[in-house]
């Protein structure tokens, strides 16, 4: 089965990298740790702080194989190959709600790296899709589960 290529921002693909090296190192190790303290239990078949341990380890060991899939299969948005002609992947746009006269930037990234709380939206979003290859003073219409929703693209930034 070929595997989707996973595109990341440097940031994101850094986060990664780093979730990964204490996914490997310090939690395994926490694990093992608690593993170690439940066998001293006694009995391993009524031992519920064991099998809590080992439900925990077989969940970071699957985090782990998912993180290493999703490294090797990056595509990293080189910073320098990002303009502010049009939007594309790594920009961070400045839209009008045409219909609230209402501010509000994005920052385009892969599916991998959304977090609504800091405003980054996934390329494949209906915002994201909508956006993509558009230019400063475009007007773009969204369809959103309560209808269209217009925005104007106001700036594009790095």
């Amino acid at each position: 089965m070929e595997q989707q290529e996973v595109i990341l921002t440097q940031e994101g693909y850094n986060k990664l990298e780093e979730e990964l090296n204490y996914l490997k190192t310090e939690k395994r190790t926490e694990i093992a740790e608690r593993i170690k303290i439940a066998r001293g239990f006694g009995d391993l078949s009524e031992n519920s702080e064991y099998d809590e341990a080992k439900s925990a380890q077989a969940e970071n060991e699957e985090k782990i194989v998912e993180l290493e899939t999703k490294i090797r299969n990056a595509k990293v948005i080189d910073a320098k190959e990002i303009d502010t002609k049009i939007v594309q992947i790594g920009n961070t746009v400045k839209l009008l709600d045409v219909e609230f006269n209402d501010e509000i930037e994005y920052t385009i990234v892969g599916s991998t790296e959304v977090n609504l709380e800091e405003k980054k939206i996934s390329n494949e979003s209906p915002i994201g899709k909508a956006l993509l290859g558009r230019k400063k003073g475009e007007t773009v219409d969204v369809n959103a589960p309560d209808g269209v929703v217009q925005f104007k693209i106001l700036a594009i930034k790095k």
